[in-house]
């Protein structure tokens, strides 16, 4: 084959269900992908399991997602690659199978196996690498579980497998192994590797790369309603084109690619995946015609000799209460209303011989209260908030009494409180994730196909050196003259961010490439650092990409814990992107002026 056509119909579990149905009506392809974990996502199916020994997968790929698909998948022989079995591979299988029979087909269905590596954590917790600190392994796992490649897919596309579900395994491995199998790329061909796993990483997260959480949304507003999701067209030389189905709404620009380019990501130089290193530095994104983007100049280099490994673990319980308030001083009101009853509640754990809170987090949702000190002036006057208080402890018990306390500030504190959504709270576990290394020969990889098992033999030596990465800071050429005007960076470029743990990231792309000396600037490590400093506990780093003229920022410890262990409103750092895009930068007189007149 000369190219192939891939789409990703799902970016985590919760995505529309609409998207599958699109892809596969018009999307001619050749492989119909879905990617449903993230690191909250294993969490929440950890817990799921611990309540039901058939629960554990991603229920949605099944009944809503593939299973109304089934006759029109056959028909047009598109493949389907899925990590939609979570941590229930075999419950997943069945469930679609059972579904298949009902409506009178035949699909071969296979799992890959070896990213569960819980009932082995004792045997390897004298082999593991914490990802940051030393940290312990955590004596009672809910979960434990490698991030796998794309071999193991591989192996069941060679083997026949029209559909392939998988557990934890990297969200762009679902799109590189039909590149590998179709192409029949080399494990050591790093660099089509690397744009295989771009080509992946790109469209893992569906519509956010066709328009969806661009900086400059308001250019596809008018589709929101019918966003169309990507489809890679991928040349056997690695060289691919992002597109989306005709007659779908979105964008598919060298802009709406690049931010979601830069998702998640951590050094741009050393993207590191099982299979490959990926070096996107000197990627090029070119536009090819109306909604689509040619994407070149990825390299890659060896992998690293070690997956990496999300744990879960219990810690603890956590609730979250939501209500109004309104009037004259709504956010002073909402703030000494949730205040007096932490300090209530605390004084009644007291009395009952419990610890007080293990963590608080009050929010005055309205009131730009996560922008800290950025916060805009006029804010603080707003006449209605919404206040969020939520709570860490380590009884239930306390947590219940929390939920009960809660009604009472209706009548007994401040007024204009109303609306308590959803009720009197639930009180629910907290399951921490806790990342970590493990070599990669610690996990057995395999199929299972037609009930037959196999083991796929992997790579485990590694060869990645850091050593090796070339810098890519450029140099400062401009500084702040006399006659300097400071204007929002949203007025330059373009951001996007996103979370791994309690660690959030922020990509910043140059609306022009002439305005990169300003933005070296402004956006030092020390000037981010110092704009989130109510937010982070960590350090900042950055790196650039002078293929597309973008910065990639690191924030480390930024995000209260990350993940369902947060009680942030933005556990995810969603909303960090947004906020440095209000971040003042120095620009010449002219250069404002001139923007000015040609606003954003």
């Amino acid at each position: 084959m000369d190219s192939i056509r891939i789409g990703c119909a799902s970016a985590f579990w919760g995505d529309t269900n609409t998207a599958a149905a699109q892809l596969v009506a018009g999307g001619e392809l050749d492989y119909l992908v879905f990617d449903y974990l993230s690191e909250i996502t294993m969490s929440i199916l950890a817990a799921k399991r611990q309540r039901d020994a058939n629960a554990g997968y991603a229920e949605d790929f099944v009944a809503h997602a593939i299973g109304p698909l089934l006759a029109d998948i056959k028909t047009r022989g598109i493949r389907v690659i899925s990590n939609a079995g979570g941590i229930n591979l075999g419950a997943c299988r069945d469930a679609l199978a059972a579904v298949a029979e009902q409506v009178g087909l035949n699909f071969r269905i296979a799992i890959v196996t070896g990213d569960d590596l819980g009932a082995r954590r004792d045997a390897l917790e004298a082999s593991i690498t914490p990802q940051s600190g030393d940290a312990p392994l955590p004596e009672r796992l809910a979960s434990m579980n490698a991030y796998l490649g794309a071999p193991g897919i591989v192996a069941a596309l060679d083997a026949g497998a029209d559909i392939v579900i998988t557990g934890r395994c990297v969200d762009s491995a679902v799109t590189l192994a039909p590149l590998v199998h179709a192409f029949g790329w080399a494990w050591d061909d790093y660099d089509k590797l690397a744009a295989g796993s771009l080509a992946g990483h790109i469209i893992e997260c569906g519509a956010q790369c066709t328009g969806g959480n661009f900086t400059d949304w308001q250019q596809v507003a008018a589709d929101f309603d019918d966003m169309g999701f990507p489809v890679v067209e991928v040349a056997a030389d690695g060289t691919f084109v992002v597109t989306k189905p005709a007659d779908t709404g979105g964008l598919v620009s060298p802009h709406t690619v690049g931010e979601q380019m830069l998702y998640e990501i951590g050094d741009p130089r050393a993207y590191l995946l099982p299979d490959v290193a990926c070096d996107f530095t000197q990627v090029e994104l070119i536009e090819d015609g109306a909604d689509r983007v040619r994407v070149t100049g990825a390299r890659g280099r060896a992998p690293n000799d070690a997956y990496k490994v999300s744990a879960t673990y219990r810690d603890g319980y956590r609730a979250t209460a939501l209500f109004m308030v309104g009037g004259i001083d709504a956010a002073a009101k909402a703030r000494a209303n949730a205040e007096a009853i932490i300090r209530k509640t605390d004084r009644a754990f007291a009395a009952g011989g419990l610890a007080r809170y293990a963590a608080v987090d009050i929010d005055t949702l309205g009131a730009e209260s996560t922008y800290g000190p950025h916060a805009r002036a006029a804010a603080a006057a707003t006449r209605e908030v919404v206040v969020k208080i939520s709570v860490r402890h380590a009884d239930r018990e306390a947590l219940e009494l929390f939920t009960r306390e809660l009604a009472q500030a209706a009548t007994g504190m401040a007024p204009g409180v109303t609306g308590y959504f959803g009720g009197r709270p639930s009180v629910s576990p907290v399951i921490r994730l806790y990342s970590c290394f493990v070599p990669k020969s610690a996990a057995d990889v395999a199929i299972d196909l037609d009930g037959h098992r196999q083991s796929i033999v992997i790579d485990t030596v590694g060869g990645f050196d850091a050593d090796l990465l070339p810098p890519t800071h450029g140099e400062t050429v401009w500084q702040p003259s006399a006659d300097g005007v400071a204007i929002p960076l949203i007025r330059l470029a373009l951001a996007r961010s996103g979370d791994k743990g309690d660690d959030a990231n922020i990509g910043v792309i140059a609306r022009d490439p002439a305005y990169l000396p300003y933005l070296r600037a402004a956006l030092t490590d020390a000037a981010v650092g110092q704009w989130f400093a109510h937010l982070l506990d960590g350090d900042v780093m950055h790196w650039e990409l002078p293929g597309i003229h973008a910065f990639n920022f690191l924030l480390t410890r930024c995000l209260g814990g990350g993940g369902m262990a947060s009680l942030r409103a933005d556990a995810q750092g969603k909303c960090f992107g947004q906020m440095l895009l209000d971040m003042p930068v120095a620009v010449p007189a002219e250069l404002a002026a001139r923007l000015d007149s040609n606003p954003v």
